[in-house]
C-alpha cells in the first residue's frame, strides 16, 4: 500500500548540501523530508579535510552529526531511491510528487536537488580498489597528507596536466604518467620546467603490497615507484537526467544551471552542492545547501502571502437582516 507523506520540501541527497539545507528549513520551521540513498561520493575517504571546525573527521560522522542535528527540528529522512518525478502544482504555484523505490510518495511544494556527482576513473588494475585511499582526486583534500612523497599523476584527458603542476606544490618528487593523453610539446616543456618527471607509455595497473601502494606498473614491464597517484577523473552528476527530466537547463558538461541562491530554469526547483558545482567542496556544497534553503522558504513566504491575500479578495456583501444585497451605503456588512 502506498503511503504518502506531504510537506513543504522535498530534498532528495542527503550529503553536506541536503542537510545543511535541512536544518536552515528546519529551524525555519518548514516542513521538511531529506531522501537518500546512502551511497556519498566520499565515502571511500577516511577523513575529510579543509572544512573549518571539522577538519580530519570522517565523512560518515560527519553525515551522521548532521542527521541529529536536523532531527531536532522534525525534519524527517527517508531511506531509499527516487524512481519517478513528476510536477504536480496546487493553487497556481509549483508543486511535485516523488516515488520512492519502496512505493512512498512525496508531495512537497518546492525541490531541492543535492545528488552530488559520480567519478568516472580509469579502469585499471588496483584503481577501484585504491580510490580514496592512496588513489586520489582532491590535492586540497588530500594533498598535505601525501606531501614530500613520491607522488604521480596519471594523464587521462586535457585537464591532466594542470593537475599535476597543482600537484607539484605539495612534494619535490611529481612523475607525469602520460598514460592515454598525447603531451604537445608546450605541456611537456611546463612539466620539465617545474621539475615534474615525464613517463610515457601506457599504464598497466597499480602495484600494491601489504595494502599499500608501492608503484605505478606500466605496459612494458617498467615500475615507477609511487606512493601515492592522482587522477582527475571525469565527473557526471548524479543521478543522470533527474533534473533534465525537470525541464531545467544545463551547461555543455551537463550540470544544471542555478542562479548563485541555487534557483534552476524550472520553477520551484533548486539544485546545491556537486550536482550543480562539480568544483564544490563540502564546506562549499554545504553553504550552498543554506543559501538554497534561506531562497527557498523566501519563495515560500511570498506563496503564503499571495495565498493568504487571495483569501482576504472582496466577497459580495449581503444586508444582515434579510440577506439582499445591499443598494449603497456604508451600514451593511460582509
Amino acid at each position: 500500500m502506498e503511503t504518502t507523506e506531504r510537506c513543504d520540501v522535498a530534498i532528495v541527497g542527503g550529503g553536506a548540501a541536503g542537510l545543511s539545507a535541512a536544518l536552515v528549513l528546519g529551524r525555519a520551521r518548514r516542513r521538511v523530508r531529506v531522501i537518500d540513498a546512502d551511497a556519498p561520493r566520499n565515502a571511500p575517504a577516511a577523513h575529510m579535510q579543509g572544512y573549518l571546525s571539522r577538519d580530519g573527521m570522517a565523512p560518515s560522522e560527519l553525515l551522521a552529526v548532521g542527521r541529529e542535528e536536523i532531527a531536532r527540528y522534525g525534519v524527517e529522512l527517508l531511506a531509499g531511491t527516487v524512481t519517478c518525478i513528476d510536477g504536480h502544482p496546487v493553487d497556481d504555484e509549483p508543486g511535485f510528487r516523488l516515488v520512492l523505490d519502496d512505493g512512498t510518495a512525496v508531495e512537497a511544494r518546492r525541490l531541492l536537488v543535492t545528488t552530488g556527482l559520480h567519478d568516472d576513473i580509469p579502469d585499471l588494475p588496483g584503481v577501484r580498489e585504491r580510490w580514496g585511499r592512496d588513489l586520489l582526486h582532491c590535492p586540497y583534500c588530500h594533498g598535505w597528507e601525501v606531501r614530500d612523497e613520491p607522488i604521480g599523476v596519471l594523464g587521462t584527458n586535457p585537464g591532466s596536466v594542470q593537475h599535476a603542476l597543482l600537484v607539484r606544490q605539495w612534494s619535490d618528487d611529481v612523475a607525469f604518467f602520460a598514460h592515454t593523453h598525447a603531451l604537445t610539446d608546450d605541456e611537456r616543456r611546463r612539466l620539465v620546467a617545474r621539475g615534474i618527471e615525464v613517463v610515457d607509455g601506457e599504464v598497466a595497473g597499480l602495484v600494491v603490497e601489504d595494502d599499500r601502494l608501492v608503484g605505478v606498473a606500466l605496459a612494458d614491464g617498467r615500475v615507477v615507484a609511487r606512493t601515492a597517484v592522482f587522477v582527475r577523473p571525469d565527473l557526471h552528476p548524479h543521478p543522470d537526467g533527474l533534473l533534465a527530466a525537470l525541464g531545467c537547463e544545463h551547461d555543455d558538461a551537463g550540470f544544471v544551471v542555478t542562479d548563485p541562491m541555487g534557483r534552476t530554469s524550472s520553477p520551484g526547483v533548486w539544485a546545491a552542492g556537486n550536482v550543480a558545482d562539480p568544483r564544490a567542496q563540502v564546506i562549499t556544497a554545504a553553504g550552498q545547501g543554506s543559501a538554497a534553503a534561506i531562497a527557498i522558504n523566501n519563495d515560500l513566504v511570498e506563496a503564503d502571502t499571495d495565498r493568504a491575500l487571495r483569501a482576504l479578495a472582496p466577497r459580495p456583501l449581503r444586508d444582515p437582516r434579510n440577506g439582499e444585497r445591499p443598494p449603497e451605503g456604508p451600514s451593511w456588512t460582509a
